[in-house]
Parts: C-alpha cells; sequence; structure tokens
C-alpha cells in the first residue's frame, strides 16, 4: 500500500498552480508586487531582530488572511482548483491556532483580540460538519460545510483533526483568564474534544485506526494509520481521548508494525531510528511536534529528539553533498519537504529531489538544527530576500536550476514556522500542550517516557 504520508503527491493535482489560469496567476503576482515591495525589507538585522520578523510577517496569513466569516485558516493564498476563496483548512486552522498563541504571547496584537478571534472560530467549529465528531480535511469558510479533498475524501479525517485538535489543546490552557472570550474558548474545545469518537475510526479492530470514513463512500478510502510518518501525534490523541479512546493495542499493532517503521541504518554518516530511508520529507518531524515535546520523549521504539535531530541532519547534509548538482544548493540554502513545485505539488525528501527548496523545511526545524537553520533563514532573506520574501513571509518555495519562483503560500507550511521557531525560543507550544491532563494520560498509556509528565 502506498505511504499514507505520500498522499501530499496526490495533493498537487488538486492544489497545483495549474489550477490557476495564467491570466489570474499575472494579476496575483500584480496585486502582489503593487501592495509589496521586498526590497524595502528591514536590513542588518540582529538574529534575534530576524526571527521575530519572520514569526510576525508570517503571522499575517493567518490574521490578514484568514477567512472573514469563520476566521479560519485558507488553504493557500491563490485559487486551487476552481474551488474560489471558501476553502480553508482544518490541518492548517490548527497550526494558525498555534500561532495565534504566539501573537498574544508577543504582544502582535492585544490578547482579547486574539481571544475574540478565536471564540469566534470555536464557535464556528461547533456548528460546522463533522462525521462522528472528527472534521474534513477542507471546509467551506463560509458555512461549515464539507468541501470534498478528492471524490472519496468528503467525510472525516483523522490525521488533519489530530492537527487541529492540537492546536485547540493548546489555546484552552493558554486563554485561561474569566473573560467571555475566553471561557468560550475553553468550553468549546472541551467540548469538541470530548465529541470525537476516535474509536470509531478503528472499524471495531483493536489493532487498526484508519485515516478516513465517509458517510457517503463508508471505509473505501482504506487507508491504515501506520508509521513512520506525520500521523504520531493522531495516535496519541486517539489514546487519550476521555470519551472515546482507543486501546494501546492499535499504537502497538497498527503505528509500529509496517515496513518503514523501524530502520537504525545510517545516511550520510548519521544514524536514523525510525521511518523511511534518508527519513523522508522534513514535515515529518514537524506536524505531530508542534504541540508534542520531543525533548527526551521516548517509548521502546526510539527517542524522539534523536530521532528528528538526525531526521533533519540527513535532510541538511543531502543538499549539501547535493548528488542531483542542482542550483543553489549548499550549506546556507536546503531543506526538502512537501510543497508546491514548478510542476505542481511533490513531497521532496532525499530520495524525491527535483531542486525545490521549501523555507519551511529549515525555519520549522530550528530546534533541532539552529546553526543550520540559521544560515538558511540568513540566505533567505538577505541574499534571495528580493525573490522569496512577500506580505505573508517567505514564499512556499524555489527551485533555482528551473528559476522558478512560487506566487503560493499554504497554511501547512506557514504555521509551522511561526510555532516552531517560537518553540526554539521559548518552549510555549511544547509546555502548553504537555501540561493537558489527558494528553499525559494517553501518552503513559502508550508507554511513553518525557520529563514533561508529571
Amino acid at each position: 500500500m502506498k505511504h499514507l504520508s505520500y498522499l501530499f503527491i496526490l495533493l498537487g493535482l488538486l492544489l497545483s498552480p495549474f489550477g490557476v489560469t495564467a491570466q489570474k496567476k499575472k494579476a496575483i503576482s500584480k496585486k502582489t508586487e503593487v501592495a509589496f515591495n521586498p526590497a524595502n525589507r528591514p536590513k542588518n538585522l540582529s538574529d534575534s531582530a530576524l526571527l521575530e520578523l519572520v514569526q510576525k510577517q508570517t503571522f499575517r496569513y493567518f490574521w490578514d488572511f484568514g477567512h472573514p466569516v469563520s476566521g479560519l485558516s485558507r488553504e493557500r493564498s491563490n485559487r486551487s482548483f476552481d474551488y474560489g476563496d471558501e476553502v480553508v483548512t482544518t490541518g492548517g486552522t490548527g497550526f494558525g491556532i498555534m500561532a495565534m498563541i504566539v501573537a498574544a504571547e508577543r504582544g502582535w496584537y492585544p490578547r482579547d483580540s486574539v481571544a475574540n478571534r478565536l471564540a469566534k472560530m470555536v464557535k464556528f467549529l461547533a456548528k460546522a460538519d463533522n462525521y462522528h465528531g472528527v472534521f474534513p480535511h477542507w471546509l467551506n469558510g463560509a458555512t461549515g460545510k464539507t468541501i470534498p479533498f478528492s471524490r472519496k475524501d468528503d467525510g472525516g479525517d483523522l490525521v488533519e483533526t489530530s492537527f487541529l485538535m492540537q492546536g485547540l489543546i493548546c489555546a484552552k490552557h493558554y486563554f485561561n483568564q474569566d473573560t467571555e472570550a475566553e471561557r468560550t474558548i475553553r468550553s468549546r474545545v472541551e467540548w469538541i474534544w470530548n465529541e470525537m469518537e476516535w474509536d470509531w475510526y478503528t472499524r471495531e479492530n483493536p489493532n487498526q485506526l484508519y485515516w478516513h470514513w465517509s458517510p457517503n463512500h463508508g471505509w473505501a478510502m482504506n487507508f491504515e494509520l501506520r508509521g513512520y510518518n506525520e500521523a504520531l501525534i493522531t495516535h496519541v490523541l486517539a489514546a487519550s481521548s476521555p470519551r472515546y479512546p482507543v486501546s494501546s493495542q492499535v499504537y502497538n499493532k497498527c503505528w509500529t508494525e509496517s515496513s518503514h517503521f523501524k530502520n537504525g541504518q545510517e545516511f550520510y554518516g548519521v544514524k536514523l531510528p525510525l521511518g523511511f530511508d534518508y527519513g523522508g520529507p522534513l514535515f515529518f518531524a514537524h506536524y505531530s511536534f508542534l504541540g508534542l515535546d520531543p525533548r527526551n520523549l521516548k517509548d521502546h521504539h526510539a527517542n524522539y529528539w534523536e530521532q528528528n535531530v538526525n531526521h533533519t541532519l540527513i535532510n541538511y547534509k543531502h543538499c549539501v553533498a547535493n548528488p542531483g548538482k542542482f542550483k543553489g544548493y549548499g550549506e546556507n540554502n536546503w531543506g526538502l519537504t512537501a510543497s508546491d513545485t514548478y510542476n505542481g505539488y511533490n513531497a521532496h525528501s532525499p530520495s524525491n529531489d527535483f531542486g525545490t527548496i521549501t523555507p519551511t523545511a529549515a525555519l520549522s526545524s530550528f530546534p533541532y538544527t539552529p546553526e543550520q537553520s540559521m544560515k538558511a533563514l540568513r540566505h533567505f532573506y538577505d541574499d534571495l530576500g528580493d525573490k522569496l520574501w512577500s506580505e505573508y513571509g517567505f514564499i512556499d518555495a524555489f527551485n533555482e536550476t528551473q528559476n522558478w519562483y512560487a506566487n503560493s503560500h499554504l497554511a501547512i507550511d506557514q504555521g509551522p514556522i511561526i510555532v516552531m521557531i517560537e518553540n526554539y525560543r521559548t518552549g510555549l507550544l511544547w509546555k502548553l500542550f504537555m501540561q493537558d491532563k489527558d494528553v499525559q494520560n494517553g501518552l503513559k498509556k502508550l508507554g511513553f517516557e518525557s520529563p514533561a509528565l508529571k
């Protein structure tokens, strides 16, 4: 069975830049050019000032460009597959919620303004389409109705919902003041969390967990959540649920049982405990770990800090070695993960490399490779900023060999930049998520150890 994470490759058919007519692309680019001139970006910034600027500028994607009705995060900044402007993303909204916490903490916007926005979002989610409490991949941001992600993917998406829930749990703990907006956030999050029927997605089999269920197509997608990939957070939350949990047997008999879970080989002189050869795209090291603190997080399969650091180092060393001889690659220009590319969308990795660098790959890896990530940030901003910097932070991707630079931004790529830089700077989102009593119970149930577990 095709590995679940590479469903992102199929996403290219839906989210390809070719879904936008050349005329529309030109109009979008012209509008951006008039509204924002990257040549006027601040120069000669210190490292800390540059990190702050990148976080704050990238946050504009979620604040200024959030859907005006629901406040949820738009899938992307350019129109995709003729769905128009209403498509919002469940997982990307979870990342955006975590970014809003950072905005409130750092004072980019008043706390009450951020809380009011989030209260509107959780009220909308409480009424939006869901399937046994689980949200679809895409929603209509004005109506809350499902927008099919693909022909049979028109129901619950357990992985995207887990990314959303990761953000909501952080929000529940951060917004702890006695105001109407913050009380609303806490109560609605608790209600949404309690209503998610994680056990429904086992199909009453204690050895399985499934990604999708549709009221129209049932279990036709038939994707079991076997690792190692970005879905670790899904298994953790499924085990943590207070009302509809799955047993630890699901983790032990589904997630850890596959031909691509254990590795143990060396690549570029770096040992990789888990996953595909060369590690796969770097979002594996990001999405589950926006809230889940990997610092000395262990189970009897791996130390997840070692896993993520080594995965990132392999990705970095591959770009430095540059076996494909792509233009621009080097110690200050690296990072392969899923993103737009010159001929659509692809899940880039050392074993699937076509010369496209995606800024979120290196920037969301700041906790793991701070020195290498800072070199990449400096190069992206100082040297290539005229082409890469935009009103919403860095563009999604670029390929110097093809002389191609994206005109797009994706919520699932922009969000981790803000959140993982913050975790590098203060550990804020890690602290919020790991203090949740349900999460702590779920991790213990699955046999995890962590300094954050009480």
